[in-house]
């Protein structure tokens, strides 16, 4: 398959790395050590699509293309691994499931907004304290039918941009009697009453992007909020992860590259035994080998996402993308912490808080042992 990218594709992703360049790149620091969401680049990303990748114009979108979706989550990731995971949880987590599975009423609603930048984001309510991996039998949270309502009572844990979000798309269960239909996705504005936000969690890592425990008390709403088709909330979740990895495995990508370049600066920077360490053949050989795994990352990444873009089955090849792209970040961060030394281990140079950001994307969206399970199934047909 070929990934050369064509003139528009080429002239977005410019287009994105000018932007980061100016408005993520240099507040990442600040973003990170005042766990502040940076809503001033946020704000700005709206006119240029950032906001609405991959929803049609019709509804304020960009209407990118797949190869362009990942291509813009890399540059964000690259300028700032906060930012990035905020705006990459509501392009696919949120605004994702809506343009699939919304109908014409709720994607009329809320997709202009959302996606312009005229509100503020969206995100998607799956992990609960008792389901991480395990979501058909660990949900809790409930909806049930009353009247011309559902009602909602449970708890959530980790929801990426819950306080900066005007509605959660929620993973419930609307039968009791368990199974694979008796999971649903229901449309819940942030604002409705029952609903309360705890505080932002204290994390390793992508301090400026708020994660929080949510719980649901008899939080009402109308029918019409049902997202899909009832019953159908574990495969629509799935497929919605699909998609979120190949956005996980993009901003690894970012991350990693941000930091393979600072190792690379400072390499010609910094001198030992009379010479800069660039010439020493052990600095060397990480550096080459971060170039490669890098460049391996990003085309398999690219390869998923051409996969999406052309309509055909890519939940082995998304899995595959992210469970290496985001070990390879893991490991150039890592390496480029060793590169810089003691300095490296100092939160006043960049690659500490990059190796800490990175430290998530194995986890996140699936972990790396979810993710060979996932292969493993395809592989070997079970």
């Amino acid at each position: 398959m070929n990934f050369e990218l064509n003139e528009e594709q080429r002239e977005f992703q410019h287009i994105v790395h000018e932007f980061v360049a100016k408005e993520l790149k240099p507040m990442a620091r600040e973003t990170d050590e005042k766990g502040t969401f940076n809503w001033t680049a946020v704000k700005k990303m709206g006119p240029i699509g950032l906001l609405g990748l991959e929803v049609p114009e019709q509804y304020g979108g960009a209407a990118v293309d797949a190869l362009s979706a990942a291509i813009a989550i890399e540059e964000l990731g690259w300028g700032c691994g906060s930012t990035a995971l905020a705006v990459s949880a509501h392009n696919g987590l949120a605004l994702g499931p809506i343009v699939k599975y919304g109908n014409e009423a709720q994607k009329e609603k809320w997709l202009p907004p959302l996606a312009t930048g005229a509100g503020k984001l969206g995100c998607l309510s799956l992990t609960e304290p008792g389901a991480g991996s395990d979501l058909q039998g660990g949900v809790r949270t409930t909806a049930v039918k009353e009247g011309d309502s559902w009602i909602i009572d449970g708890a959530k844990m980790w929801m990426t941009n819950a306080s900066i979000s005007d509605l959660m798309v929620v993973l419930v269960r609307t039968d009791s009697a368990g199974g694979s239909h008796s999971l649903s996705h229901i449309i819940v504005p942030t604002d409705t009453p029952g609903i309360t936000i705890g505080p932002a969690e204290k994390k390793m890592g992508l301090k400026g992007s708020p994660t929080h425990a949510v719980t649901f008390d008899e939080v009402r709403v109308p029918l019409e909020n049902l997202l899909g088709e009832e019953g159908r909330g574990l495969q629509q979740t799935l497929a919605t992860l699909d998609s979120g990895r190949v956005g996980i495995g993009a901003l690894a990508v970012g991350l990693g590259q941000a930091a393979y370049e600072t190792a690379v600066n400072y390499a010609h920077e910094r001198e030992t035994f009379g010479k800069p360490i660039a010439q020493h053949q052990a600095v060397q050989w990480m550096l080459a080998d971060a170039a490669t795994e890098l460049q391996a990352a990003r085309l398999m990444v690219y390869w998923a996402a051409s996969l999406k873009g052309a309509g055909q089955r890519y939940t082995k090849e998304a899995a595959m993308a992210k469970l290496f792209a985001t070990e390879v970040s893991e490991r150039v961060c890592r390496n480029a912490i060793q590169i810089h030394g003691g300095y490296g281990y100092s939160s006043e140079f960049e690659v500490e808080r990059m190796y800490r950001d990175t430290r998530l994307m194995t986890i996140g969206e699936g972990t790396s042992e979810i993710q060979r399970l996932v292969i493993a199934r395809h592989i070997l047909n079970l």
